[in-house]
């Protein structure tokens, strides 16, 4: 028999695969869920009974979220990625590891062929294909719910015909939460002019007044919490859940997609936002102009390139290197203020902080110049706008 690695997350659409390509196809199923932040231990122990019921012939969870963080979520804060200047990025950035994590253990056991679950309607396809011709091109890759565009009812009823029965709940919204936040989807998602309702959230709103937290940085990286020293993928988890029932964090995002349309999706992603937002207010005390100009081209590009499932493209590690670094002084303190559904930057402290009194206070008073230094640069600085103006006219 041959065998087959199958990406599964125990819904409806990865069990149809897991039947479809061991009754149907006849080949050998190992199932593999890779965590990258969403799955606590409980999850992690569901999702692995139910691929047992399956009866499948093997099943692992592939913990890569220290590794997602490292090689990828660090430099998209480095870089303040947010797609189209909203999107952290939360769940396209995290698919990429997913399907390495796949192809690394279809390699490792020698499987004839890779699976997943993916429409093929959005960008998952395209990552999850990407990453598969690139690391086991021999492989062939197999899409059931792409290829045969089933509807739920046939999902279920085929499942019920090979003895598998289980209460398959649609759920009204789909819900994907990783490290680096949550995306949500439903009919709302579908238009171009619905928010989502209140119950649609997967962290619902139980805090109220104002909460201040300080946030310490350490080369760019978030390393404390009020105080409290902890990695940075705990500092993620941890600010997520000071901030996430303030309701902080939500929004919609609208983006061209890889294959060419239009799409929309909301999301979730409280301690995202406020990491690079507070990431980004340190930079601008602590960088030059010039740091921050390219630094804004280089992390857009990244973030894009990320998006479209292009991580494994070599230019990504030169940007990588140039964005780490610009971190060697993007290191103090950033106090922020939680309210319901939004957050302030009150301020930062730092050691490299360049706005100093000692050279003059903007707006106030000039001690490292005179009047007449200002007086002599304007003069200068003017001379290409006067000589455009006198040859070329009000053009």
């Amino acid at each position: 028999m041959k065998k087959v690695v199958l990406a599964f997350s125990g819904g409806l659409d990865t069990s149809y695969c897991a039947v479809y390509l061991s009754k149907v196809k006849k080949m050998e199923v190992y199932s593999a869920l890779v965590n990258t932040g969403g799955f606590d231990t409980e999850e992690l122990k569901q999702v692995h009974s139910k691929a047992e019921t399956l009866g499948l012939k093997e099943h692992v969870n592939l913990e890569v979220t220290e590794e997602f963080y490292t090689r990828c979520v660090k430099y998209l804060v480095f870089g303040n990625a947010l797609r189209n200047h909203t999107y952290p990025l939360s769940v396209s950035a995290e698919r990429v590891f997913q399907a390495m994590a796949i192809a690394d253990y279809a390699n490792k056991i020698g499987a004839d062929a890779i699976a997943h679950g993916s429409t093929g309607a959005g960008n998952d396809q395209v990552r999850f294909d990407l990453v598969f011709e690139i690391l086991c091109p021999e492989k062939e890759i197999i899409t059931p719910i792409r290829d045969q565009q089933l509807s739920r009812e046939e999902e279920v009823r085929f499942l019920e015909e090979h003895g598998v029965s289980q209460a398959w709940n649609k759920a009204k919204y789909s819900i994907n939460k990783g490290l680096w936040g949550t995306s949500v989807g439903g009919a709302e998602t579908l238009t171009s002019n619905k928010g989502l309702p209140e119950e649609a959230w997967p962290t619902q709103v139980t805090k109220s007044g104002e909460e201040s937290v300080e946030l310490e940085f350490d080369k760019g990286e978030l390393t404390g919490i009020n105080g409290e020293k902890f990695s940075p993928v705990e500092a993620i988890m941890r600010l997520a859940e000071l901030a996430a029932p303030f309701g902080i964090g939500r929004d919609i995002h609208v983006g061209d997609t890889i294959i060419g349309i239009k799409g929309r999706v909301g999301f979730e992603a409280a301690a995202p936002l406020i990491i690079i937002k507070s990431h980004q207010l340190l930079e601008k005390h602590v960088l030059s102009k010039w740091q921050q100009y390219w630094k804004d081209q280089m992390g857009t590009w990244y973030g894009m390139q990320v998006h479209e499932g292009q991580f494994l493209e070599p230019v990504l590690r030169d940007i990588e290197s140039f964005l780490s670094n610009s971190q060697q002084r993007v290191t103090g303190k950033v106090i922020v203020k939680l309210f319901p559904y939004r957050f302030e930057l009150l301020g930062i402290e730092s050691q490299f902080d360049l706005m100093s009194s000692e050279f003059g206070s903007y707006g106030e008073m000039n001690i490292g110049w005179t009047g007449e230094d200002v007086k002599a640069f304007t003069k200068v600085l003017s001379n290409a706008g006067k000589i455009q103006h006198k040859i070329q006219g009000d053009d």
